[in-house]
């Protein structure tokens, strides 16, 4: 990884500001709470564990300024508000609650630093598991593919960016190349926000083959046979294996279910919502309409916004969608890899 994307420095952190990103690399300090709501609400950082991480820092950063129970409730509030839909968010301010709550507020601070290097920590120990098991997903496929390379199609970014590590739906990417195993992927541009080109940006860093698709075309190379298998991320697992994940995995997971293609979620637990009994309870969330009416690219040799429809447009723009757990081969998790209808035994710590 060339970059940190959040680490502590001093009484304050630095993110990796991904809104800069891929035309140009910029870091951001956070220094206070609202620094940290507003790099998750504006998605300089992106991906539910690294959105869960910063959330943790951002309750760190509040304990620094005021570590009263009044404080403490505020900061949880305002950084529980700024994405609904990633459950890692959500989780990672309860862990920091539990771990706070019965505390005096002399020791919180410092307990608050802690625990949210604990939570940045893991992180980066469940992405090498999650490399792990899902490498053997393609090592299978490799044995039967021969000189070919295993072609694997991802959506969004779901990489190092997304997360403290090497990712969730790319660690068996990676994984598989640190196995000499040969690998390509197909990288879908995933629009509005076209987090694919931060998947292409960090592919081509690791020297990894891949070619960058229209999100349109997927279904295309799915019914041609030129794709192996279909990893992504997700922001929220409900308990029957329903997955929210950025908007247009729905229909990449349509695709792949008429083609006969496998078709994995790779998620730490921490994702799994084992209180949300389906993917109709997920909360959707629904963006800015200029998303849709702008793109972020390169213009004159500098980075630029341009509008790609009329002012004022009509538009909707939800930010997810929901795959039913029937299209879903297998959730690749830190404890193995686990069919949607045995999500349960994760519950009580049994893995797959």
């Amino acid at each position: 990884m060339p970059y940190q994307t959040l680490y502590r420095d001093g009484d304050g952190a630095v993110i990796l500001d991904q809104t800069r990103l891929p035309f140009g690399v910029a870091h951001r300090r956070l220094q206070r709470l609202e620094d940290a709501a507003d790099a998750i609400r504006s998605m300089q950082v992106r991906g539910a564990p690294l959105i869960g991480a910063t959330a943790a820092c951002g309750v760190a950063l509040a304990m620094q300024t005021d570590a009263s129970d009044a404080a403490l409730a505020s900061a949880l509030d305002v950084l529980g508000a700024t994405r609904p839909t990633a459950v890692n968010l959500h989780w990672a301010l309860a862990r920091m609650q539990a771990a706070l709550t019965a505390l005096r507020a002399a020791d919180r601070m410092a307990v608050a630093w802690s625990e949210f290097a604990a939570i940045c920590a893991e992180d980066i120990a469940t992405n090498a598991a999650i490399g792990r098991h899902g490498l053997e997903l393609i090592r299978r496929i490799a044995g039967a593919r021969g000189d070919r390379p295993v072609r694997v199609m991802t959506h969004c970014n779901a990489g190092w960016l997304a997360t403290l590590g090497h990712g969730t739906a790319l660690a068996p990417v990676y994984a598989a190349q640190g196995a000499g195993i040969a690998v390509e992927v197909w990288v879908s541009e995933t629009r509005p926000r076209n987090q694919g080109l931060l998947t292409a940006w960090e592919l081509r860093d690791a020297g990894v083959a891949h070619r960058l698709i229209a999100d349109n075309a997927a279904g295309l190379l799915m019914s041609r046979g030129e794709v192996d298998l279909v990893i992504t991320g997700a922001d929220r697992v409900a308990a029957n294996g329903d997955t929210a994940n950025k908007i247009g995995t729905y229909l990449k997971a349509l695709a792949a279910h008429d083609n006969g293609v496998p078709f994995y979620i790779a998620a730490p637990r921490s994702t799994i919502d084992h209180d949300c009994p389906s993917g109709a309870d997920i909360p959707i969330e629904e963006r800015d309409g200029d998303e849709v009416r702008h793109v972020h690219g390169m213009a004159a040799g500098q980075a630029d916004i341009v509008a790609i429809a009329l002012p004022g447009a009509a538009v909707a723009n939800p930010a997810f969608d929901v795959t039913p757990a029937r299209l879903i081969t297998a959730i690749v998790t830190e404890v193995g890899v686990v069919p949607p209808e045995r999500l349960h035994q994760l519950a009580t710590g049994a893995s797959g």
